[in-house]
């Protein structure tokens, strides 16, 4: 097979709907529109959620809870994926991102304790849980807060 011998799969390339071009084409007059509706109109069409006036189903549900607009979102790991650093090596955002290990930092790294730590290490986030800070102490490693 040679490149000017390629097609495309049959059924895959359809011709455009050409609407309005007379009735022998099958959508003239209305072209497609039906008849003259709110929805055959330039502009028509009603907002998403409208149910022709009764109650919508988003207003008619229950609210519960707020979004705290001032929450912060970190970038949580665990103990266990510190392992692949060398010994005495230094932890930091920043080596977590070249790495791999986080995709993006957002408001900073948080260490959960979940698994073990054979290193020791210093690691620098904004934020360990008691369990992550015992477990690298325990390591021989040290935990700083920035």
């Amino acid at each position: 097979m040679k490149l000017h011998e390629l097609k495309a799969a049959p059924g895959s390339r359809k011709s455009s709907k050409r609407v309005g071009r007379g009735t022998g084409s099958g959508f003239g007059r209305n072209a497609g529109k039906g008849e003259n509706g709110q929805k055959a109109r330039s502009g028509g069409g009603v907002r998403l959620g409208f149910e022709g006036g009764q109650m919508p189903l988003f207003r008619r549900l229950p609210k519960r809870g707020f979004t705290n607009i001032f929450a912060k979102e970190y970038s949580a790991i665990n103990v266990e994926r510190l392992n692949i650093f060398e010994d005495g090596a230094e932890v930091t955002p920043k080596l977590l991102l070249e790495k791999g290990i986080i995709k993006k930092s957002k408001n900073g790294v948080k260490i959960l304790g979940n698994g073990e730590l054979q290193k020791k290490l210093t690691v620098k986030a904004a934020k360990f849980t008691k369990a992550a800070a015992e477990k690298i102490e325990a390591a021989g490693g040290k935990v700083e807060v920035i």
